[in-house]
C-alpha cells in the first residue's frame, strides 16, 4: 500500500474545479441495466469505485467504454450473465444495488452480501425487504443473495429510516417493473436521489418526489437510448471548501451547486470563515484562528456524515471547545485517534465528540482509515508543522479525483509514493 508524504504548514489558496459526484454516478450506472438501448453518462469521475462499478457491469457482459468523463453502456441482451462475481462486491457496498435492477430486467440476480465497514454496520435488510414487497422470491444462503421475480407487485414501502442505497434501489428497481406503482415513505432526500430521478426520467419512467420523503414510481421503461450528465460532487466541493478554510487560506472552489451545501455554508459562516456563495462557486477566505461550534450531523438537507471528519480537523485549532454529534454513523470516529497522534485534543462520549482547540498541530505519521477520514487527515497535514506520512490512503482514490494534482495546484506540499495506477 501506498502514502502521503506532506510537508506543512502550508496556506492553500487558488481554483480547484469539483469533479462529477461519485455517490450520484454509481446509482446511475446500475440503473443503467434496466435501460432498453445505449446508455451515455457524462461528468463522470475517474475513481476506483466507478472502475468497480464498470467492472461490474462487464462481468454481467455489457459493453462498457470510459473515457474523458464520459460512459458508454450498452447491454447484450443475448448473453447476459446475472451471477454477480463476489470480488467485484466485496470491494464497494454500492454493487449490491445491481441485484433488484438486474433481477428486473432479466428475472433473476445473483449477488453476494456486501461485506462489513469500517465506520459502522450498514445491513442490507432494508433493501431485501423492499424487494420482497415488489414481487421478488428473495433468498440468502452461503454468503449470496439470489432474487427472482415472481409477479411484480405495486406497494407502499415504508423504510425504517431514509437509507440512501434502499432508497436508490427500490428507486431503480420499481422503475424496471412495467405496470406497477409503488410509493417509497421516509425515503432519503439527498441531491444524488434527484438526480437518479432525472435519468429515470429520461428513460421514460413516470417518477416524482425525489428530495422529499415520499417518492411514487409508476414502473416501465419507455424510451431507448439516452444521455445524462451527473451532478457535481457535493462531498469533494465541501472538502476543498473546509481544507481552504482550514489552513487559513483564500480560493475559490468552482464547478459545484451551492444549494447542495447550505448546512457547510452555515456552520463556516458560525466559524468565522468569509464566503462569497454563488450558484456554481464560492469564494473561500479565512483570518485569524476559527470559532468553536456545536454541529449536529444528520441526514439530508442536515449537516453530512461525509463531512464530518474533515469539519472535525478544522476544529481542532479552534479558539474554544466543540461539539459534534453523529446521527448517521456513530462509530464514524476511527480518525479521532490519528488526529489525536497530530496533537489534537478530541474525546467521545456517547456519540459525540468533544473538540478542545489547541494552537496548532504537528506533523506525524498517521493511517487512513475510510475514504473521508483519508481526506481529513490530508487536511490535518496541512495544517501542521512538519512532514507528515499519511499511510493506507488507497481509500481516498476511491471518492477523490486527481487528488493530489488538485491540492498541489492549491498550494500544497503532497508527494504520493505507491502503486502508479491509483492516481492515474
Amino acid at each position: 500500500m501506498g502514502y502521503f508524504r506532506v510537508n506543512g504548514p502550508v496556506r492553500l489558496a487558488g481554483k480547484v474545479k469539483v469533479s462529477g459526484s461519485k455517490n450520484a454516478s454509481l446509482p446511475i450506472i446500475a440503473a443503467s441495466l434496466i435501460s432498453l438501448d445505449e446508455v451515455v453518462l457524462k461528468n463522470v469521475p475517474v475513481l476506483l469505485d466507478i472502475r468497480t462499478m464498470i467492472d461490474i457491469l462487464e462481468a454481467i457482459n455489457f459493453d462498457v467504454e470510459f473515457l474523458n468523463g464520459i460512459v458508454h453502456i450498452k447491454p447484450d441482451f443475448n448473453d447476459v450473465n446475472t451471477n454477480v462475481p463476489y470480488e467485484l462486491v466485496r470491494k464497494m457496498r454500492a454493487s449490491f444495488n445491481v441485484l433488484g435492477p438486474l433481477a428486473a430486467r432479466y428475472g433473476k440476480a445473483r449477488v453476494a452480501l456486501p461485506g462489513g465497514c469500517s465506520i459502522g454496520v450498514r445491513p442490507v435488510n432494508f433493501h431485501i425487504d423492499g424487494l420482497e414487497r415488489l414481487g421478488f422470491e428473495v433468498n440468502i444462503e452461503h454468503g449470496f443473495v439470489d432474487a427472482k421475480l415472481i409477479k411484480p407487485s405495486s406497494a407502499k414501502i415504508i423504510l425504517p429510516k431514509p437509507s440512501v442505497g434502499a432508497t436508490e434501489h427500490l428507486m431503480t428497481t420499481a422503475a424496471a417493473l412495467e405496470g406497477i406503482e409503488v410509493i417509497i415513505e421516509n425515503a432519503a432526500m439527498e441531491p444524488e436521489i434527484v438526480d437518479l430521478q432525472e435519468f429515470l426520467k429520461k428513460l421514460g419512467v413516470e417518477i416524482e418526489g425525489a428530495g422529499t420523503g415520499r417518492i411514487m414510481v409508476k414502473g416501465g421503461v419507455k424510451n431507448k437510448k439516452v444521455t445524462h450528465e451527473v451532478i457535481p460532487d457535493r462531498i469533494e466541493a465541501g472538502t476543498y471548501v473546509i481544507a481552504i478554510a482550514a489552513t487559513g487560506g483564500e480560493g475559490v472552489v468552482e464547478n459545484l451547486n451551492s444549494e447542495h451545501l447550505n448546512s457547510l455554508w452555515e456552520v463556516l459562516e458560525k466559524i468565522g470563515v468569509i464566503l462569497k456563495v454563488e450558484k456554481d462557486k464560492v469564494y473561500v477566505k479565512m483570518e485569524g484562528r476559527p470559532k468553536p461550534v456545536d454541529i449536529n450531523v444528520s441526514p439530508y438537507p442536515g449537516f453530512p456524515t461525509d463531512l464530518q471528519p474533515q469539519i472535525m480537523t478544522f476544529l481542532t485549532v479552534a479558539n474554544g471547545t466543540s461539539y459534534i454529534k453523529e446521527n448517521v454513523f456513530q462509530t464514524r470516529f476511527l480518525h479521532v485517534d490519528e488526529l489525536k497522534r497530530m496533537g489534537a485534543d478530541i474525546e467521545i462520549t456517547d456519540g459525540t465528540a468533544i473538540i478542545k482547540g489547541v494552537e496548532g498541530l504537528s506533523g506525524a505519521p498517521v493511517n487512513g482509515t475510510d475514504l473521508r477520514a483519508t481526506a481529513a487527515l490530508l487536511i490535518a497535514a496541512f495544517i501542521a508543522n512538519g512532514q507528515s506520512e499519511i499511510h493506507h490512503v488507497e481509500h481516498i482514490f476511491r471518492g477523490y479525483e486527481n487528488v493530489c494534482e488538485k491540492f498541489r495546484k492549491l498550494g500544497g506540499n503532497i508527494e504520493y509514493i505507491g502503486v502508479k495506477e491509483y492516481i492515474e
